[in-house]
């Protein structure tokens, strides 16, 4: 299962949206990952909210992995759990883990994103890549170019998050992501489905060249 559209649910960004109805229309639109993000929640709501998040993405077979919080998404039964910089230690996290479990890591920098493959995360959520107003602490814009870089770097797939839209999705994707993370692209949107289906397209044609590439790149050996 690949990690083409991520979607971060945020309700501080969503039009009254909750966090399980984030999740529900953006997998209608064709979301493969939901990540519950919700730092500003009481424990007991963000526990009822990853139990929901848990069934709904368990019965259309999408990955769901949690914010930051180990303890939420090992106790609902997330497919993983995704950590920045100044969280629990990836190989802590490692080590408290079941055998399978996603553990995704963020970056900013080429050096973070060879020490997080090293420390066994899964993946890398690199960025952001452009100016975002929907995380607060992202840091300074690393661009396409880190992806490039950073591409033939690691074995392990990219995510590429931060100010990524409609309008630059393919470029991502062509400078060497594996997929994009969004949230105002999507949760901001008035019809989130609809949103989400449209930047699955750009991830599927996408993922089409490439596969194209790779066959034509064959023949000529």
């Amino acid at each position: 299962m690949g990690y083409g559209l991520y979607v971060i649910t945020d309700e501080r960004l969503s039009q009254g949206l909750t966090h399980p109805e984030i999740a529900r229309r953006a997998i209608a639109g064709g979301a493969d990952v939901i990540q519950l993000r919700a730092k500003e929640c009481d424990c007991g709501y963000l526990r009822g909210c990853a139990a929901e998040i848990r069934a709904i993405t368990r019965e259309a077979g999408v990955l769901f992995i949690v914010n930051d919080r180990l303890d939420v998404a090992l106790q609902c039964g997330a497919d993983g759990v995704h950590l920045g910089q100044k969280d629990l230690p990836l190989k802590l996290a490692r080590r408290l883990a079941p055998e399978g479990f996603i553990i995704g890591a963020s970056a900013s920098t080429l050096e973070e994103a060879l020490a997080a493959e090293r420390d066994g995360a899964d993946y890398i959520g690199l960025g952001p890549i452009y100016p975002t107003a929907s995380k607060a602490d992202a840091g300074t814009c690393c661009g396409s170019e880190l992806l490039r870089e950073a591409r033939p770097r690691l074995s392990v797939p990219i995510v590429a998050i931060g100010g990524i839209s409609e309008a630059n999705a393919a470029d991502v994707l062509k400078a060497g992501a594996d997929g994009i993370a969004v949230i105002s692209a999507v949760v901001g949107q008035a019809d989130v489905a609809a949103a989400a289906r449209r930047l699955k397209a750009i991830v599927r044609s996408a993922s089409q060249r490439r596969a194209s590439a790779r066959r034509a790149s064959s023949k000529k050996i």
